[in-house]
C-alpha cells in the first residue's frame, strides 16, 4: 500500500489515533492545514477574474480542486521517502504525525466545549462567540437550544469529515492518501459554497468532496447505530430509524446521514431555521422532537464522537493482533 504494509499502515494509524487524542490539532505553523489552505488562497487569487464566465469559472476551479489534492498527495509521499532515506523510524515517525494531522477527534471535542462552557454558566454572549467559530450561520440572536443545535450539528457532521473519512483513507494509501483527503476537505470549507461568489469556482470542489465522502459517511451512520447500542441512555432502533426516514432530505449526500443517526439517538429534532447574512433559510429537519433540545446534548454529541473513536480503535487493534499472529 503505496509505501508501507497495511501492518505497517494500521499500527501508524492506531498510533495517529493515540496522538490526537492526547495533543488534539494544535495550529502550528507547520500544520499541513495551513499550508493548504494558503495554496487555495494564492491559486484562486491567480486564477480567478471578476469577467470570468460560469464555464470559465467551473474550468478554473478544477485546475484549483486537482493541483491542490495533487500537491497535496506528492508533497507527502516526498516527504515520507525522504525521512525513510534518513531512517525507517524517522519515516515511521513523520507518517504517523501527518496521518494525526487529518484527525480532529480531540480538536472538535475542545471546540463543542469552548460552547458548551459558557452556556453552562449562563453566559450567552461568548457562547455566540465561540459558535460563530464553528458554523457559518448567524449567531447573534441565537438562544440556547440553537446554539445547542448548531453544536450537534457541527460535532455529528464532523465524525465524518474529521474522524471517519481521513483513517478511511489513511488505512487506503497511508499519509500521502489521508493528506489528499484533507486537502478535499479543506477546498470544500473554503471555496465549496453555493453563494455567488462561489457556485461555480467552488462546483468541482464541493462534488469532489461530496465522492471522497461517500463511503465513510454511510461507515459513519453504521458506527453512530453501533455505539448507541453500546451505550444505555441512547437508542439505536430510533438512530437507525431515523437514518432510513431523515437522511435522503439533508441537501447535502453525507451529512444527513450522521446527523440523523446523532438525532435519532439523542430523541432531539435537529436542522430547521438558519440566518446567513441577515437571509433565512430552512434546512430540513431530521429526528423526532422527542424533547427540548439542552446544553447537555452536546455532552452526548462529543460521548458519540469518542465513542466511535473508540470503536475504531478496538477494530484496528483486532485487525493488527489478526495481521501478527
Amino acid at each position: 500500500m503505496w509505501i508501507y504494509s497495511w501492518q505497517e499502515i494500521v499500527s501508524m494509524t492506531i498510533a495517529a489515533i493515540v496522538i490526537d487524542w492526547i495533543v488534539g490539532d494544535p495550529k502550528w505553523p507547520t500544520h499541513p492545514v495551513i499550508h493548504i489552505g494558503r495554496w487555495i488562497r494564492g491559486i484562486e487569487k491567480m486564477l480567478r477574474k471578476d469577467t470570468d464566465s460560469p464555464g470559465w469559472l467551473r474550468a478554473k476551479g478544477i485546475v484549483l480542486t486537482v493541483s491542490t489534492i495533487g500537491i497535496s498527495f506528492l508533497s507527502v509521499m516526498v516527504l515520507i521517502m525522504a525521512a525513510r532515506s534518513v531512517h525507517e523510524w524517522l519515516g515511521y515517525a513523520v507518517s504517523t504525525w501527518l496521518i494525526s494531522t487529518t484527525i480532529a477527534i480531540k480538536g472538535l471535542k475542545d471546540a463543542a466545549y469552548l460552547v458548551y462552557n459558557p452556556l453552562r454558566k449562563g453566559e450567552l454572549a461568548d457562547a455566540r462567540k465561540y459558535t460563530g467559530y464553528i458554523v457559518g450561520r448567524d449567531t447573534d440572536e441565537l438562544g440556547e437550544e440553537e446554539l445547542t443545535r448548531a453544536v450537534v450539528e457541527t460535532v455529528a457532521e464532523n465524525i465524518v469529515d474529521a474522524v471517519i473519512s481521513p483513517l478511511f483513507y489513511a488505512l487506503l494509501g497511508g499519509a500521502p492518501l489521508a493528506m489528499l483527503y484533507r486537502a478535499s476537505n479543506t477546498l470544500d470549507s473554503m471555496v465549496g459554497y453555493r453563494n455567488d461568489r462561489y457556485r461555480h469556482f467552488g462546483w468541482a470542489s464541493a462534488r469532489w468532496d461530496d465522492v471522497m465522502n461517500w463511503i465513510p459517511a454511510r461507515l459513519t451512520g453504521l458506527l453512530l447505530i453501533l455505539v448507541a447500542l453500546l451505550q444505555p441512555s441512547l437508542s439505536a432502533k430510533r438512530s437507525a430509524a431515523a437514518v432510513r426516514r431523515f437522511a435522503h432530505l439533508h441537501p447535502s449526500p453525507n451529512s444527513g446521514i450522521p446527523e440523523s443517526a446523532v438525532a435519532g439517538a439523542l430523541g432531539i429534532e435537529l436542522g430547521g431555521l438558519n440566518v446567513y447574512g441577515g437571509a433565512a433559510s430552512e434546512r430540513a429537519r431530521l429526528g423526532w422532537p422527542l424533547r427540548p433540545r439542552t446544553q447537555r446534548d452536546i455532552v452526548y454529541a462529543v460521548r458519540m464522537l469518542y465513542g466511535v473513536s473508540f470503536v475504531v480503535m478496538g477494530g484496528l487493534l483486532c485487525i493488527l493482533l489478526v495481521l501478527l499472529f
